[in-house]
């Protein structure tokens, strides 16, 4: 997960936004007011809504376009249960929240790398001849 993520506040502009996700290279921001989670951007919807007429990244705000029910997890979540959450509701993301307070965030991406990790790890235990004779890619 990425830890300390980026936050948006639901009153900046899609502008603002869009601005604040190139810098920092993510595609999902959690948005807050205060501290208090309320939501979450992605860049996919920010393509969406750019895409439509009347609407106006300079003056429309976060809180518009935003998702109001991100998946939100512990930190202490299993890995398999986000995972089968995210993949249950289709999200592209989880916001990992300790006592009220964003303190991660867990995307897809996340996601693929720790599956590599692991598939990475099971291969290490196979005997070398093991892993020779496998049909499987």
């Amino acid at each position: 997960m990425t830890v300390s993520p980026c936050v948006v506040a639901s009153t900046a502009t899609l502008a603002q936004a869009h601005r604040l996700m190139r810098e920092r290279e993510v595609r999902h921001l959690p948005v807050v007011d205060g501290a208090r989670l309320v939501g979450i951007l992605s860049l996919q919807d920010l393509y969406m809504l750019e895409t439509l007429r009347g609407i106006d990244p300079l003056t429309e705000t976060v809180a518009e376009a935003m998702a109001a029910d991100p998946l939100v997890v512990a930190p202490e979540a299993p890995l398999d249960e986000v995972a089968l959450a995210m993949a249950d509701h289709k999200y592209g993301s989880a916001v990992v929240v300790e006592q009220g307070t964003v303190v991660g965030v867990f995307t897809t991406v996340d996601a693929l790398r720790a599956l590599a990790a692991l598939v990475r790890r099971g291969r290490r235990r196979l005997p070398e001849a093991a892993q020779g004779s496998s049909n499987q890619p």
